[in-house]
């Protein structure tokens, strides 16, 4: 069926009355109304990175995302429209990096903070939990809004990176079963703040940085934080190169003690060339052992990625009383890719292979979403309600080179690497509109508290998505619209305050894939998709140590290239699994941040008894991730870390006639906190992949949409041993 999209304005009238409406209804309550307990902070408390009372403007310090300064713990996370909730009330796996662990491990992008959760395979350009691909902008968010997932952000501008993991279209509408991925942007602090940092990385890369915050004007209340980074140098292969450069600003502007307004701005320029190539399998061929990325010979001097990303967001948050808040934001983001990165396609299995590049895809995307939440508390009776209504949505256009296409480059082998320089790329600036995207949503939620005890969390939201495509000459060549609704119920158990049991399903919409260039159907829109997923889970949070553990199962229809060419759903796929969950201190000196999961994905009524309950590709059935950090105590400021990386072997076909081996890498790190001057000096060391482990990492069917027409799978190498180093000036 197709319906008409509703106009913005019509969705933001609909909540504004809602808002309106409730807050009369606040108004007339006692000001004095204790807070609820599951919702931890106020719109306007939710502001800086550190605590502090200023005399007339609330501006009380971040959500209580980390105990101390020392802990990989956080308690809370932000969930869309239930607000920040605490992570033990909630009825769904959530796992936070946190600003302690992005410092001390020296992470730089968002792949490097998501290795560190097992649950999560984040190696490719689009992040997934619970073995399941997310979309390019439905299931990845900076501060709760849409965002694009296919570019590149340093970790420096974001102060922690957030992970739900399976379903969420009852809370943000629709998207693929793979997870939400909100990335928390820094906020200006309430102590003024000057960090300064120099480092190097292997071979010859160099790295400075700055970040200033204050707060000015009448009653500090205007903040503000200034965050700058260059870094320039060789990568790990002869040739290649890296650089990445960021200016980002953040304002918070505090009306009122009740109203605060945000605003963000980023722009950000990463560029890497020479490292390997990606490599792609022909019809009945397989990887060999994992290959020294470290040979130059493998990739193009001149070929990689060069990608620019503006983003800006505006936030309005106001409190009518201490139990009901607004929140209304916008995020607008124009995303540049150049990407000449070569891929290398194994014709057989001596070796040889054919070196290309395709230039066809998406050049740009620009994206403007919203949301609008109204939350709230209310009793009836003896029954406690923290409720929510809202809506949330975006338009994403995509704009693909005029020029583009797939140029072969060279033949060679394995035996016998040639690295040959990329030739025949398009000017990536004149581009033509290729698609546009819409999809808005009204979204409710009821978290019911019927005793101490026994709590259910219930979720829906209506949606409406719409989809058009378009050629080189501007012609529409498809079109898509349609509505639909998602759900989640959840019944939670507390024995004790810092225990919960619960189990919850959900039922989600997720837009209709694409079919991909090189398909025969290519450019055809397919219908949306139903998941569903069931969850039962165990939570505890100790003084300093949180632990969980998580059994799901979740099915949706598969879709990708079929033997015969054409793109579309061909069977059902069936994700069971099982994740456990560690952060915090196990001891005083002692911080833990890690778990495991088991994961069985696979493939069910496929029509072919050669996949017929096989296992997805890529997928491994364990992963481990385990980060240590020791604080020596015998001498004050010294500390080590230690991670251990796990993924088992993954099947590289359809049929799982093929698979590549598991490895495990091992991470090493010293630090030290010093006192010179009367100003705190931390120096870090870090050694990554110390045993110099080869393997495959990123291992996709190819099939998919967004990538080849060939339903054979790609790869890319893991990095090698690396060093890293610096040193931060707090001044």
């Amino acid at each position: 069926m197709n319906h008409r999209l509703p106009s913005r304005c019509a969705v933001f009238a609909f909540a504004a009355t809602c808002a309106f409406t409730a807050s009369r209804n606040a108004h007339a309550e006692d000001t004095e109304t204790t807070p609820p307990a599951k919702r931890v902070t106020t719109p306007t408390q939710n502001q800086a990175t550190q605590t502090a009372t200023l005399p007339t403007v609330a501006v009380n310090a971040k959500a209580d995302t980390a105990d101390t300064a020392d802990t990989p713990r956080s308690t809370t996370a932000s969930l869309g429209p239930l607000g920040n909730v605490k992570r033990v009330d909630t009825p769904y796996t959530v796992n936070v990096v946190t600003q302690e662990v992005i410092a001390d491990q020296q992470l730089k992008s968002i792949p490097d903070a998501l290795r560190l959760l097992p649950s999560v395979q984040g190696d490719g350009a689009r992040p997934q939990s619970r073995g399941i691909q997310g979309s390019v902008v439905q299931n990845s968010r900076i501060d709760g809004l849409n965002a694009v997932s296919t570019t590149d952000y340093p970790l420096e501008e974001f102060d922690r990176i957030e992970v739900m993991n399976g379903l969420a279209g009852a809370l943000y509408g629709p998207a693929n079963p793979a997870g939400t991925f909100n990335f928390i942007q820094n906020r200006p602090t309430d102590d003024r703040q000057l960090h300064f940092m120099l480092g190097y990385g292997s071979q010859t890369r160099f790295l400075r940085g700055l970040d200033v915050s204050d707060r000015v004007g009448p009653s500090k209340a205007i903040g503000y934080r200034l965050t700058l980074l260059d870094e320039t140098g060789t990568g790990y292969t002869d040739h290649s190169s890296l650089r990445r450069q960021l200016a980002s600003v953040a304002f918070d502007f505090h009306l009122s003690r009740d109203t605060v307004i945000e605003a963000n701005y980023s722009h950000y320029h990463y560029v890497t060339k020479g490292f390997p190539a990606t490599f792609a399998l022909a019809s009945g061929v397989h990887f060999p052992a994992a290959l020294d990325p470290t040979n130059a010979a493998y990739g193009s001097s001149n070929g990689g990625n060069d990608d620019t990303t503006d983003t800006g967001t505006l936030r309005l948050r106001h409190d009518f009383s201490p139990n009901w808040h607004l929140e209304a934001a916008v995020l607008r983001q124009i995303a540049d890719r150049e990407s000449t990165t070569p891929t290398n396609t194994l014709i057989d299995n001596a070796g040889d292979y054919k070196t290309t590049i395709s230039t066809a895809t998406a050049s740009r995307f620009t994206i403007t979403s919203n949301l609008l939440y109204l939350r709230g508390h209310v009793d009836t009776g003896a029954i406690q309600h923290d409720v929510s209504i809202g809506t949330s949505g975006f338009l994403w256009d995509n704009f693909n080179p005029v020029a583009g296409g797939t140029a072969t480059l060279g033949s060679a082998s394995l035996a016998n690497p040639q690295s040959f320089a990329v030739t025949g790329a398009p000017d990536f600036e004149h581009r033509y509109q290729s698609a546009q995207s819409a999809q808005q949503s009204l979204i409710a939620s009821d978290d019911i508290t019927v005793s101490p005890h026994w709590s259910v969390l219930l979720a829906g939201s209506q949606s409406w998505l719409s989809t058009h495509n378009y050629n080189v000459k501007g012609a529409q060549t498809s079109e898509s619209a349609n509505q639909g609704l998602s759900g989640a119920a959840s019944l939670i158990f507390k024995p004790r305050a810092n225990q919960s049991l619960y189990v919850t399903y959900a039922d989600s919409l997720q837009q209709g894939d694409t079919a991909p260039a090189g398909s025969t159907n290519a450019g055809n829109i397919l219908d949306p998709y139903r998941s569903k997923q069931w969850e039962v889970g165990y939570k505890l949070a100790l003084a300093r140590l949180n632990a969980s553990v998580a059994a799901f199962r979740i099915t949706r229809p598969y879709a990708y290239t079929l033997a015969d060419g054409t793109y579309g759903t061909a069977g059902n796929q069936v994700n069971r699994g099982v994740e456990v969950m560690l952060d915090g201190n196990a001891t005083r000196n002692l911080t833990l941040f890690g778990g495991f999961t088991w994961l069985d994905p696979r493939l069910f009524d496929t029509g072919s008894a050669s996949t017929e309950g096989k296992r997805i590709v890529g997928l491994p059935e364990f992963a481990l991730n385990v980060l240590m950090q020791y604080k020596v105590p015998q001498v004050p400021g010294l500390f080590t870390n230690l991670n251990v990386h796990y993924v088992g072997a993954r099947p590289t076909d359809n049929a799982n006639t093929w698979s590549v081996g598991s490895y495990t890498t091992l991470d090493l790190g010293v630090g030290y906190l010093a006192d010179i001057l009367d100003r705190a000096v931390t120096f870090r060391l870090s050694v990554d992949n110390v045993t110099n482990r080869h393997y495959w990492t990123n291992i996709v069917p190819g099939g998919l949409n967004g990538y080849t027409g060939s339903g054979n799978a790609t790869a890319q190498l893991g990095a090698p041993r690396t060093v890293t180093a610096s040193v931060e000036f707090d001044l």
